[in-house]
């Protein structure tokens, strides 16, 4: 299992004083099965997953807290960000809450993708799931996906960046 990249941090400092969404697009190498929190045991198949998320009061802070080794398990990612790798970090600077719910519901809209655990990072809105599961292997592919739904909503360029 990989945990988060300890130098995964020193690549998100150009979101400084933003808020926003963010995108953290991850890799899970083997089936697990983990308690996350109110939503109990549950089963991820191995494969790309993203989660979307809002950081109102930054997203840099908010994506530290996230990559970092040592945290309280608070929200539903954190659980899960104990066996998953992230990969990239997609940032969204925008000022609409709402940001989150479009752009997990455009994800999801994927032929390629499937919402594992309903409820998942949703327990504030209605969507059905921020956690998106993408058939197939093929990191490329599924970030480039990512990159232009986000792109048809909030910015031409969403930042991308990758922990080494």
């Amino acid at each position: 299992m990989h945990g988060p990249c300890k130098d995964s941090i020193a690549h998100v400092r150009f979101i400084v004083g933003m808020k926003g969404a963010y995108c953290l697009l991850m890799l899970l190498v083997e089936d697990t099965s983990l308690c996350v929190g109110a939503l109990g045991r549950v089963s991820f198949p191995k494969g790309v997953y993203a989660y979307v998320g809002s950081a109102q009061g930054g997203i840099e802070q908010r994506v530290r807290r996230h990559l970092g080794e040592t945290k309280r398990r608070r929200w539903h990612i954190d659980h899960f960000l104990s066996v998953a790798r992230t990969v990239t970090v997609v940032s969204v600077p925008t000022d609409r809450k709402s940001s989150e719910c479009v752009i997990a519901k455009s994800l999801l809209r994927s032929p390629v993708a499937q919402a594992v655990v309903t409820g998942f990072g949703s327990s504030d809105c209605r969507c059905e799931s921020h956690l998106i599961h993408f058939e197939g292997d093929e990191y490329e592919d599924i970030l480039e996906m990512v990159v232009g739904r986000v792109s048809m909503f909030f910015c031409p360029y969403p930042e991308a960046v990758r922990p080494p």
